[in-house]
């Protein structure tokens, strides 16, 4: 019996990717920096090293995810390793990937830019006043 199962969190490194494949399936690509926390030999002192893994997300969730995320997002992955190996200008090249199975968005959305609504479209509470038949109990 073997596991194949990944679980990271960390930041968008940049944004992500939404591009097809020929048979026209979205295809999700983004890079999250995952710190490794390491003392350093020479100073004594605890450092972070920052870990860059490629992450793919397949399928209709691909594009609605692209349209959450930016660089920066913070995000829970869960997922597993694939190994994959090609050939370009003559080298072989090979690189591990996280295929994503789960995404969980740890960053709220900045709704900053939405533009504000009138302040008379949504009432103040404390300026309401309030029945006892306006209760349904």
């Amino acid at each position: 019996m073997s596991i194949n199962k990944v679980m990271i969190s960390g930041n968008l490194t940049r944004d992500p990717e939404l591009r097809s494949t020929t048979s026209g399936m979205p295809v999700l690509g983004m890079s999250v920096a995952v710190n490794d926390r390491r003392k350093n030999q020479s100073t004594g002192e605890w450092e972070d090293y920052p870990n860059y893994i490629d992450c793919t997300l397949f399928g209709a969730r691909a594009e609605g995810v692209a349209k959450f995320l930016t660089k920066g997002s913070k995000v829970a992955i869960e997922g597993k390793l694939r190994w994959s190996q090609w050939e370009r200008d003559g080298q072989k090249r090979s690189k591990i990937e996280v295929i994503v199975d789960e995404i969980e968005f740890l960053t709220s959305r900045d709704f900053s830019a939405t533009p504000a609504l009138p302040k008379t479209s949504i009432p103040d509470v404390p300026d309401m006043p309030i029945y006892d038949e306006d209760i349904p109990f």
